[in-house]
């Protein structure tokens, strides 16, 4: 068993590698999540949640709510990458987006309602969502951005409306 002196020092490393090479994210582990919003579960239920400049093939916060979607009891999940992302499709590749350029490091939206369990398994799991996506399910699109601001920006008017909606922003 490692030392706590010497898990540290392997922690310092890993950092001090990510700074020199200018990858500075990190996430939220999954557990993480859960185990803090078991404690919402009453709160989200009904709620539409933005998960905003948060890229659904990257962010855990985007897996959990979509595995969730029916046990929370959520209205919507609306997730939106911004432009210029540097990990919009690195970590989890998991599937592309009609219309979106294959790299997926164009801006985009997407917006969950319904989460049926599509392969029949018996489990909300993400080839359900992977299969929603490549049909009718649900809505993504590319984001356009104004004359002030990116796409997927925030503060764009078209984020600006998703935040209109929202509820809870995660």
């Amino acid at each position: 068993m490692a030392s706590p002196r010497s898990a540290a020092a392997s922690g310092n490393r890993a950092l001090s590698k990510a700074k020199s090479a200018k990858q500075d994210e990190f996430y939220t582990q999954l557990s993480d999540i859960e185990n803090e919003l078991r404690h919402y579960r009453d709160q989200l239920r009904g709620k539409v949640v933005l998960c905003n400049c948060d890229d659904p093939y990257e962010s855990n916060f985007f897996r959990y709510f979509a595995l969730n979607f029916n046990a929370l009891g959520l209205k919507k999940l609306i997730a939106t990458c911004y432009d210029g992302s540097s990990i919009a499709g690195g970590r989890l590749p998991l599937f592309e987006i009609e219309g979106l350029k294959p790299d997926c490091k164009q801006p985009y939206a997407v917006e969950i309602t319904n989460v049926p369990d599509v392969n029949g398994d018996g489990a909300i799991d993400l080839t359900d969502v992977e299969l929603l996506l490549k049909s009718d399910g649900n809505v993504s699109h590319t984001l356009k951005g104004d004359g002030e601001y990116g796409a997927g920006d925030f503060r764009s008017a078209e984020c600006i409306e998703f935040l209109k909606q929202a509820d809870v922003v995660v």
